[in-house]
């Protein structure tokens, strides 16, 4: 309590003995001039190693994900000169380290903690990915802000996520993180999420001590790594940074996200970290994004090997000149900007500008008025691992499993007809690997595992289960970086689980990868299944008996043996702590799989990358009218395995009475398209209705098909829902060879359909 009257009584002196507005050129993120003047009363009497100090941060070493440097942190903590620190977790832990920077910090600055909470703190939801595939809005908004409810009550005051990079190609680990391949849909959820992690309707809800900061990352084209290899370069156009890369970042800003990470990649030969065109022109000048930039782990340090600085100190030079605010782990601006500024290669009042960034945002989080708020030890009890949260985790997993096959309708399982049902595969009994990658501190020995939600499911019933592991679930040596080699013979396990199967009624198989084979710097030039798991179906479709593969992992697979020799697939995905429960739920038929794919799967490797919304060519291939010389493969088909947008139900549905109330429109109109969907199978179910148009000509090259909507109707076995989309004309603009948005005149194609390969309703209209 004394600490805090101290620091009351010298923030007091500082407001009182400020009687000129310090000026530091900045721009406020809330615009509010007391806030503006508190920001710079406080830098009016920093010092120069202060103020550099303050753009200083330092891992807790909690999960460390490069190289370091020679770690002085706690040199620098003496010195009162570190910004902020993350993935240091616990309410009594962070206060004791606040204790610490206090005692040190001549202003009395607080710190600022930050942590990678990426789906989920304790409660560990499905992984980003497999959210996504939820196509639920409201549902991801809400597991952000639980996520957020047990980071805040934790000490966390700001969350290193979203990711919202747009990723076309599974070779890359982190498309676990991310929302796939689609602008559209990506752009709606980077919106749901900073809402939910943020928890803010404007600036000034941040002093709530629920509220944490957002960052959006990576800023920008990570996804777009050359060969699906992390940190790899990026060469993209211009054009397709404004089309694909830009808007989510673009919709960030627009919900109040308060800051930016910065990507790894180079991009057209200027590292991210370094980028004045990404971070000045585009960033700052023309979206106007008054919050904070942080490096990502020892980027500055990076600009070294990329060869585009010759040391450190020139690093920190070119981050600090493109408008870098704070410097993660490379120790670059803490040990090189005060000679920088001797020597006059920068100005004080860049730091100026950066340090009352970071200023603004420790006092819009109320941490001047209370360093100690996000630190409850009692509100950290109530709402971590929550039965609220634990609940909401269920439901999210739930809706996030996707039913990518179901030839004979083997699922659900009946009850009548497995009697019994033979349990094999490495995942039946795995744990670990439930949460996926960035569980942060979720206990991965709590995770439900498949055999306990099915026996949990099936306790009242007649099935019976008899398990054979099969074969095991490969590991990777990170000291390598490679698949630990896989010394059993290809027979080992085999004919147990041949056993099994030969005496059950159906099998279940649960394969996948180690949660260590998706996520950062996991990158996969072989997407099929890992290991001999392959082998092992082929031994057990011998047998002759129905297969039903549940997949957990965490990204999109090579699965053309299994699409065509197994009877249904289930892709689960990582589905977090609730796992066994949610995919015996829908295993079971308690509920029907709703989920569609945010990204497609390949028929192999060759394809990558595809996406559904490619550009045409002028050779298209046409599979009713081939012929020599068109774009095709001579090997495989140009169709994906499982399309952008794919996914099956236990029940089905019609779109009938699908009609447009005008067939052409101008400037200042819009066209109105109306549907009737049925349920006309024979259970409840949900169904996500997309929308895709095509503008047939234009000025530059466009895709085949663009999602421009969806909407996901949840309907009774038997009943019907009409849904209405508006089709304006911002929905069909894009933006022209100059980055003006323009809409122009012309037929454009028009689909409503279950997934991004339906063809059945299309129709024409004109813009005028």
């Amino acid at each position: 309590m004394n600490k805090l009257i101290g620091l009351s009584i010298i923030l007091s002196l500082v407001f009182a003995c400020s009687t000129e507005k310090h000026s530091s050129q900045w721009q406020s993120y809330s615009g509010d001039p007391v806030i503006e003047y508190k920001v710079d009363s406080v830098l009016s009497l920093m010092t120069l190693d202060e103020k550099i100090g303050q753009m200083n941060q330092y891992s807790g070493n909690f999960a460390s994900t490069g190289a370091v440097s020679d770690n002085q942190s706690g040199k620098y903590l003496k010195k009162g000169m570190i910004g902020s620190t993350f993935n240091v977790f616990g309410a009594d832990h962070l206060r004791m380290l606040q204790e610490q920077n206090l005692k040190y910090s001549r202003l009395k600055i607080p710190m600022l903690f930050a942590a990678d909470v990426i789906h989920g703190l304790e409660t560990t939801f499905p992984i980003p990915l497999a959210e996504a595939c939820s196509w639920d809005l409201e549902l991801m908004e809400q597991t952000a802000r639980a996520a957020a409810e047990e980071a805040t009550a934790s000490g966390v005051a700001w969350n290193f996520a979203p990711m919202i990079d747009i990723a076309r190609d599974p070779r890359w680990g982190r498309v676990m993180e991310g929302a796939g391949e689609d602008v559209f849909l990506a752009t709606q959820v980077a919106r749901a999420r900073v809402r939910g992690f943020q928890g803010i309707s404007n600036y000034r809800d941040l002093s709530k001590p629920n509220t944490m900061m957002a960052c959006a990352k990576h800023f920008v084209g990570y996804g777009a790594a050359q060969g699906g290899r992390d940190y790899h370069s990026v060469d993209v156009s211009e054009q397709s940074l404004y089309d694909t890369y830009f808007p989510p970042f673009e919709a960030a800003i627009d919900e109040g996200v308060t800051s930016f990470m910065t990507a790894f990649n180079d991009l057209n030969g200027v590292p991210c970290t370094a980028n004045n065109y990404l971070y000045k022109d585009v960033l700052r000048d023309a979206w106007g994004f008054k919050g904070m930039v942080v490096t990502d782990y020892t980027a500055i340090m990076e600009l070294m090997h990329h060869g585009f600085a010759r040391d450190l100190k020139q690093g920190a030079q070119l981050s600090l000149d493109a408008g870098i605010d704070m410097d993660m782990i490379s120790e670059a601006f803490v040990t090189h900007l005060k000679e920088l500024v001797e020597e006059g290669k920068v100005s004080e009042k860049q730091i100026d500008v950066a340090v009352s960034r970071i200023l603004e945002m420790k006092f819009l989080l109320g941490l001047f008025d209370d360093p100690y708020r996000y630190f409850d030890a009692e509100r950290q009890k109530q709402v971590v691992m929550s039965e609220a949260n634990q609940s909401l985790a269920l439901l999210a997993a739930q809706q996030s499993i996707v039913l990518l096959k179901n030839e004979g309708k083997v699922l659900p399982l009946s009850t009548e007809i497995a009697k019994k049902v033979a349990l094999i595969g490495p995942f039946v009994d795995e744990r670990e690997s439930l949460n996926g990658e960035w569980a942060i501190k979720g206990d991965r020995s709590q995770s439900v595992t498949l055999r306990e939600g099915l026996e949990a499911r099936y306790k009242d019933s007649k099935v019976q289960f008899a398990y054979a592991e099969g074969t095991e679930l490969p590991l990777l040596d990170r000291s390598t970086m490679k698949a630990e080699k896989d010394n059993q013979d290809a027979e080992r396990g085999f004919a147990e689980a041949v056993k099994v199967a030969k005496a059950s009624d159906i099998i279940l198989v649960a394969m996948g990868e180690n949660f260590h084979w998706s996520g950062e710097a996991a990158c996969r030039t072989d997407i099929t299944l890992p290991g001999n798991q392959r082998e092992l179906l082929k031994a057990l479709k011998q047998t002759g008996k129905p297969i039903i593969l549940v997949l957990f992992n965490g990204r999109p697979l090579d699965l053309s043996w299994e699409a065509e020799h197994v009877d249904a697939i289930v892709e689960a995905w990582y589905p977090g702590l609730m796992a066994g429960h949610a995919v015996a739920d829908v295993l079971s038929g308690k509920v029907n799989p709703s989920a569609k794919l945010v990204m497609t799967f390949p028929r192999n490797v060759g394809q990558i990358p595809i996406y559904y919304n490619a550009k045409n060519t002028g050779r298209p291939f046409d599979a009713k009218a081939p012929s020599d010389y068109k774009s095709s493969y001579i090997d495989v088909d140009n169709t994906p395995l499982y399309p952008f947008g794919h996914g099956l139900s236990y029940t089905s549905f019609e779109y009938t009475n699908i009609m447009l109330n005008a067939e052409s429109f101008g400037k200042g109109e819009a066209v109105k398209l109306k549907a009737d969907i049925v349920n006309s199978g024979d259970c409840d179910g949900a169904e996500i209705v997309q929308l895709y148009i095509r503008d047939r000509v234009a000025s530059l090259t466009r895709p085949v098909k663009e999602l421009k909507d969806f909407r996901k109707v949840v309907l009774r076995k038997g009943e019907t829902k009409t849904i209405e989309f508006t089709i304006d004309e911002a929905m069909l603009s894009f933006r022209d060879k100059n980055r003006k948005q323009i809409t122009e005149p012309g037929e454009f194609d028009i689909w409503l359909g279950a997934s991004s390969d339906d063809e059945s309703n299309r129709f024409v209209i004109s813009f005028k």
